[in-house]
């Protein structure tokens, strides 16, 4: 007896570990992931790294014969499932990030899609160069900023398609193209901005600019008179090369209260060699410890709106040169939370509309109690349709607001009535919105900010027909 109870003990425990093995095998081989926003987990079929071309080459084709779908992923902070897809093999470029070339007279460099914007500006610095276009944090990798065409501070330079001479693409069927304006030309406006539905970006060929010495210059100014004082004072005045603002989400002051800030080139006779050491985060304690009441409380919004804008302005006619004015610091703003998360939204208007849309904005959003609104920054693109999602239709303002929501699905629900409400304010007065964040837009406030959705989403099924590179923007919107 006592042995026939041993044996079955033995058997319920081989059966047990057996599933457990089975799970655990399951987990490793379909492993969760997420991107920056947390609202997106999902259960992929693998992560491989991007260790080299030829490794590359054969994921792709590999994935051809088994039907696997493939996405891309570099620092994963599009916060719209751009980078995932259920099932599917999301290939990591990272480590794929070397510096191929470097041209310092004809102001040039390649490097792998894999190389972070910081990448470049540490190998650059010593010559004397600097990045035309990139984000306002240079964190990102080089392949990433493509797919979403950024922009940045700089009101000369302003999308970086500009800025792009030429690029490969490893396509869907394996192959390796070079693209540019001349070679793969019907390309070009494709895949820059085009979110890696068409493949994955192997190397870019960058122009890059002189590093200069600029000189800030802050002031306080209501929102009514910004337009005409940005018209007037800063797109008229050569010297001042990059521009931001920020407007105020401090119920004291709401979307009233502004200031801005002009980096201005500073006197020839200013040696610049005294100033280009390159920056790093200094000290965060503060500015986090203020963010975080301003999260959870109006008086913390009021307290850290004034600090902010007075020692903003209380440090004017400060030194710094190009490399480092495009070297944020970001850790301040990093962010834990089980059951909350913040997002980005970025909404484009027209410059003389500003006035006006801030009236109607500041309507929608006083009656959205429970929005809570971190922070919104405000820069400048000039009128480009060089790509064909191009989000600058009009000289316009850029809005980009920072919002602490739950992660709940009631939550989430309720955060996108809001944003939609928000974008059809936009697109009262001929705005649109940024593509690579969360998908609160409807299918028709898209197809009403970009005219030409239809177009690029036809020319992806054309040039992918077996659609093997996806992810989750593409399923809600280009299927």
């Amino acid at each position: 007896m006592k042995k026939k109870y041993v044996l079955l003990i033995l058997i319920a425990y081989g059966i047990i570990f057996g599933f457990s093995l089975f799970a655990y095998d399951k987990k490793l081989s379909h492993p969760i992931i997420e991107d920056k926003g947390h609202l997106l987990p999902v259960s992929i079929k693998s992560v491989k790294a991007a260790n080299g071309e030829e490794e590359l080459q054969q994921i792709v084709k590999n994935a051809n014969k088994t039907n696997d779908k493939l996405s891309i992923a570099g620092m994963q902070h599009s916060q719209g499932g751009q980078t995932l897809y259920p099932n599917a093999i999301m290939i990591d470029m990272k480590k794929y990030n070397k510096i191929l070339n470097f041209d310092k007279k004809h102001k040039t460099i390649t490097v792998q899609s894999g190389a972070t914007w910081n990448d470049i500006q540490r190998y650059i610095n010593p010559y004397g160069l600097a990045v035309k276009v990139m984000q306002s944090q240079n964190i990102f990798t080089v392949g990433g900023s493509l797919s979403v065409n950024v922009h940045g501070r700089d009101i000369r330079n302003d999308a970086l398609i500009d800025t792009i001479q030429s690029f490969r693409l490893l396509n869907p069927k394996g192959e390796i193209i070079n693209v540019s304006r001349t070679e793969n030309e019907e390309l070009f406006p494709y895949v820059i901005g085009g979110y890696g539905l068409f493949g994955i970006i192997l190397d870019v060929t960058i122009e890059l600019t002189d590093d200069q010495l600029y000189i800030t210059q802050s002031k306080a100014i209501d929102y009514q008179d910004y337009t005409s004082y940005f018209e007037k004072d800063v797109v008229r005045n050569e010297k001042v090369k990059m521009h931001l603002a920020r407007i105020s989400v401090a119920p004291d002051s709401f979307l009233r209260e502004m200031y801005v800030t002009n980096y201005t080139l500073a006197p020839n006779q200013v040696d610049i060699s005294n100033y280009n050491k390159l920056k790093n985060d200094n000290i965060v304690a503060i500015p986090k410890f203020l963010l975080g009441i301003s999260r959870y409380s109006d008086w913390g919004k009021n307290i850290f709106w004034n600090l902010q804008k007075d020692y903003t302005i209380k440090t004017n006619n400060k030194m710094e040169t190009r490399n480092n004015v495009m070297r944020s610091e970001s850790a301040f703003m990093e962010y834990d939370s089980e059951t909350r998360t913040e997002v980005l939204q970025e909404y484009f208007v027209p410059v003389k509309e500003f006035t006006r849309y801030i009236d109607d904005l500041r309507s929608v959003l006083e009656k959205e109690k429970d929005i809570n609104l971190l922070n919104i920054t405000i820069r400048y693109v000039s009128k480009n349709d060089h790509a064909v999602m191009s989000y600058s239709k009009d000289n316009m303002f850029a809005l980009v607001l920072l919002i602490n929501q739950g992660r709940s699905k009631k939550e989430i629900s309720h955060t996108e009535k809001v944003i939609r409400k928000i974008i059809d304010v936009t697109l009262k007065y001929n705005g649109s919105y940024y593509l690579p964040y969360y998908s609160y837009p409807s299918k028709e406030q898209l197809h009403m900010a970009y005219p030409r959705t239809d177009e690029f989403f036809n020319m992806k099924r054309k040039y992918d027909p077996e659609e093997r590179f996806v992810n989750l923007f593409y399923e809600e919107y280009g299927k």
